[in-house]
């Protein structure tokens, strides 16, 4: 009886690719075994097939990988270290794809630390599991039909990093994307650095040519899915209601005594040509921080301090609570308990950025320092891969947007922020955008403070996993949401210019 695995792994020469290259020929799935290298990779391994490709990642190889599989699955490694097969693992894959006609099947699995092994779950995948940062693990098992159908779709793109990700993608879209919530493997994990630490290598200047491929394979994604937006904005009519100030700095905060100080002190400190606030809102704090901030609003009647009624706020609910309030002026900006202005100028900045742009939404750049504002790596965040015609949907494919962002209260306000502390501000960007344009300000006016308090500073797996499926469900709320969009506008369209067109003088009407 044929065997159903080809298996195809990374090869550099290293020791540990002999070792799972012994573990898969003891397998009676395994017909056989490829080891994808670059040029360079010396010698093979006996019994295994080589495939020379320029990149891992590459279009290329993906297509090459689906052109040389004639058996009935897949089983792609896509990270060079050391993998450690479970017991059953490969024939409990290929059950899960034969039982659901999954087009990609993944699973859980341990990180082998020091010999020992620490529980790794990875997240379902869903609609809006765009992002190209999903951790699928290191382990894929694709079915062949499915694999020769995304890679046929994708037969003309170039892509030297993105051609996985363009694949698993074309895969999502006809077939399901899998995961079995077992500890199937083990593996050596390469990078070992802190998750906040991991979160900003997309605007790492030396990946942008990396960014460059993502974004259009994103784009690409959106298009045949009817979820990518044209680059056609409903105009924000910035004066179309009067306010007493044109601009509130909002600052949520609860239990941050030793932050929160600095922050009000960058705000009212401030110099404008126009009148602003500023409105905190104390979430029932309990280590000093009340009494600080009624100090500041005894001070100077620019700082309106809000308590709230209820108990049940988290970051999005008192964001709301301060949009909402009524002395919330024409713009509403953002700035956390912990961060600071870079100076006194932001704030203009921020409002000459919305007249200028006539745009809904302003988003700033910022510096990552530490308390004692010195820069800190990665250093200046931009978020340069913005664009004003794709920007809104590359905002899918990406976990962040910049610091300060501020908003047209009257949109906020109708939009409103979901009542959570991860994710509340992405869901407000992606919904204004969906309508609106976003301005974008390049230099840096915010100092984004790293200490070990911060809400991201080295998350565990269960956190960041929640972190990420949450951003995803966001996500697929937005990419339901463009689809139904673009429905509406292709359902409202003038008929044709062919079936429009009058008939000629004296034609004869056709039977």
């Amino acid at each position: 009886m044929p065997r159903p695995l080809t298996v195809y792994l990374p090869y550099s020469g290293a020791e540990h690719t002999q070792r799972t290259v012994e573990q898969l020929k003891q397998s009676p799935l395994v017909e056989r075994i490829c080891l994808i290298s670059t040029a360079s990779a010396p010698g093979t391994i006996e019994g295994c097939d080589r495939l020379a490709v320029p990149s891992l990642y590459g279009s290329g190889t993906m297509q090459a990988v689906a052109r040389k599989t004639t058996t009935p699955y897949a089983l792609l490694v896509i990270h060079n270290t050391t993998i450690e097969f479970g017991q059953f693992c490969l024939e409990r894959l290929v059950s899960v794809a034969e039982m659901t006609g999954a087009g990609l099947v993944y699973s859980d699995y341990h990180d082998i630390q020091g010999g020992q092994r620490v529980s790794h779950p990875v997240i379902e995948y869903q609609t809006g599991s765009v992002r190209d940062d999903f951790n699928f693990g290191s382990v894929l098992l694709f079915d062949s039909k499915a694999l020769k159908s995304a890679a046929s779709a994708g037969k003309r793109q170039k892509f030297e990093y993105a051609g996985l990700y363009a694949l698993r993608m074309a895969v999502s879209r006809t077939h399901p994307i899998t995961r079995v919530g077992e500890h199937l493997y083990g593996k050596v994990e390469l990078d070992v650095r802190k998750s906040d630490q991991k979160q900003f290598d997309y605007v790492d200047p030396k990946n942008r040519a990396v960014q460059v491929e993502m974004e259009s394979a994103a784009t690409e994604h959106l298009k045949r899915i009817g979820a990518w937006l044209k680059p056609k904005f409903k105009a924000a009519d910035l004066d179309d209601e009067e306010f007493a100030n044109e601009a509130s700095v909002i600052i949520p905060v609860r239990n941050r005594v030793k932050t929160v100080g600095d922050a009000v002190a960058s705000v009212l400190k401030q110099k404008t040509t126009f009148p602003f606030n500023l409105i905190v809102v104390d979430n029932h704090s309990t280590d000093g921080t009340t009494d600080l901030l009624r100090s500041f609003a005894q001070k100077d009647p620019r700082m309106v301090h809000v308590i709230p009624q209820r108990q049940d706020l988290l970051i999005g609910g008192c964001w709301n609570e301060g949009v909402h309030h009524p002395a919330c002026g024409r713009f509403a900006v953002q700035l956390d308990s912990d961060d600071i202005y870079k100076d006194g100028n932001t704030l203009q900045k921020v409002v000459d950025a919305f007249r200028r742009e006539q745009c809904a939404m302003v988003i700033g750049s910022y510096r990552m320092t530490n308390f004692k504002l010195e820069e800190i790596p990665p250093g200046v965040i931009d978020h340069k891969e913005w664009t004003p015609d794709n920007g809104r949907n590359n905002a899918l494919r990406i976990n962040g947007l910049g610091a300060p962002r501020a908003f047209y209260t009257p949109v906020l306000r109708r939009i409103k922020l979901p009542n959570v502390s991860y994710g509340e501000d992405y869901a407000a960007v992606l919904a204004v955008s969906r309508e609106y344009q976003i301005g974008r300000i390049y230099d840096p006016i915010y100092l984004c403070r790293r200490w070990e308090g911060n809400s991201d500073a080295g998350i565990d797996v269960a956190k960041q996993n929640a972190f990420n499926f949450y951003k995803d469900k966001l996500r697929t709320f937005e990419v339901l949401a463009r689809q139904r969009l673009n429905q509406r506008v292709s359902n409202a369209s003038p008929v044709s210019k062919k079936a429009a067109r009058p008939k000629a003088k004296g034609a004869k009407a056709r039977r």
